[in-house]
């Protein structure tokens, strides 16, 4: 009986650790997700503010290529923000 409590105790040591692994993992995942995001909003508005500098110079061109160069920036900030995000999830 007593071997029984002692593995049967172990087991739960572990399995409780291992938990915590993945709540911990869980968590940096989410912070991985939010920067990505933050960073995706950042570069648009970048863009939004270069293009509309731009338009009001009179370049509707100009302002044309830096608005879908912040897209550009954003999407990519994106992406890199759920690359790491899965990353920290499979950690």
């Amino acid at each position: 009986m007593r071997t029984f409590t002692i593995v049967t105790m172990a087991f739960l040591f572990v399995f409780v650790g291992m938990q915590r692994f993945a709540q911990a993992d869980e968590v940096k995942a989410k912070v991985e997700d939010a920067k990505g995001k933050a960073n995706a909003n950042a570069e648009k508005a970048k863009g939004e503010a270069k293009a509309l500098t731009e338009e009001a110079q009179g370049n509707k061109v100009s302002g044309a290529v830096e608005r879908a160069k912040g897209q550009t920036k954003a999407a990519g900030a994106r992406i890199e923000g759920e690359a790491k995000e899965l990353k920290a999830k499979t950690e």
